[in-house]
C-alpha cells in the first residue's frame, strides 16, 4: 500500500519521528521532515522495514528533496533526568524548532505527544508505514543515530554498538556484566536481566 503524501494538504505539514527509545546506552534521536507536495519515493516506509542500503539511499533522497529537515537529540544523561517517554518528546521538540519554514501541522509517529508552542498536531499510530513525511523522519532519525552510535563504538569496542547500536542483545548484555557501564549507558534503564549485579562504577 502507497503511503499517503499529507494529512492535510491545504497546510505545511511536518513528519516527526524518533530513534533509540529502547536503547540501553547513546542518545535518542529525532527527526522532523517537510516533503514537496510532488516528493516520490515509492521504496520509502518506516525505516525498520528497509534494508541498511534502502535507508542510506532514501536519506540522500530526503536531504536532497526536502522542504525543510531537521534532527535533533537528547542525550542519555538527559534521559536519566526526564525519562525516556519526556526525552523522546524533548527531541522531537528540538528537531521541530530548528525547521525552516515553521510548520503549520505536525504528524507524529506514536500515541502521544506533547504540544509544540501553537501548532496543532495529529497523532498517528504506527505512522512511519502510512504518511510519507513520518517515513523520511523515520529514516532520517535512525540513519543519523547508527551513526552516531558507530563512533561511539570506536571509543568504546567492547559493547559492540557498531552491531547493536545499543540495542539489549545478549552480547550487549553480556559486555556489561563483563566491563561494568560506559559514561554513555542510561542508568535509569535495567541493564541486566534480574538477578545478575551491575557494575555501576563502569569505566573512569
Amino acid at each position: 500500500m502507497a503511503l499517503k503524501a499529507a494529512y492535510n494538504p491545504a497546510l505545511i505539514e511536518a513528519g516527526c519521528d524518533e530513534a533509540g527509545r529502547g536503547c540501553l546506552a547513546g542518545p535518542v534521536y529525532a527527526a522532523a521532515v517537510i516533503l514537496p507536495p510532488a516528493f516520490d519515493a515509492p521504496v520509502l516506509n518506516d525505516s525498520k522495514k528497509l534494508t541498511v542500503g534502502q535507508r542510506n539511499e532514501m536519506r540522500r533522497l530526503i536531504t536532497g528533496q526536502a522542504l525543510a529537515y531537521a534532527v535533533a537529540r537528547v542525550e542519555n544523561d538527559e534521559i536519566d533526568e526526564l525519562n525516556i517517554f519526556r526525552s523522546s518528546i524533548l527531541a522531537m521538540h528540538r528537531a521541530i524548532g530548528k525547521l525552516a519554514p515553521r510548520p503549520q501541522h505536525l504528524l507524529i509517529d506514536g500515541k502521544f505527544f506533547n504540544p509544540y508552542e501553537d501548532i496543532p498536531h495529529q497523532c498517528i499510530v504506527k505512522g512511519d508505514g502510512k504518511f510519507l513525511s513520518i517515513a523520511a523522519a523515520s529514516v532520517l532519525a535512525k540513519t543519523y543515530r547508527d551513526e552516531h552510535m558507530e563512533l561511539l563504538h570506536e571509543e568504546y569496542p567492547h559493547y559492540h554498538w557498531k552491531k547493536n547500536k545499543g540495542y539489549p542483545t545478549r552480547q550487549h548484555r553480556e559486555a556489561i556484566l563483563r566491563k561494568g557501564i560506559s559514561p554513555y549507558h542510561r542508568k535509569s534503564f535495567r541493564l541486566l536481566p534480574d538477578g545478575q549485579q551491575l557494575n555501576i562504577g563502569g569505566w573512569d
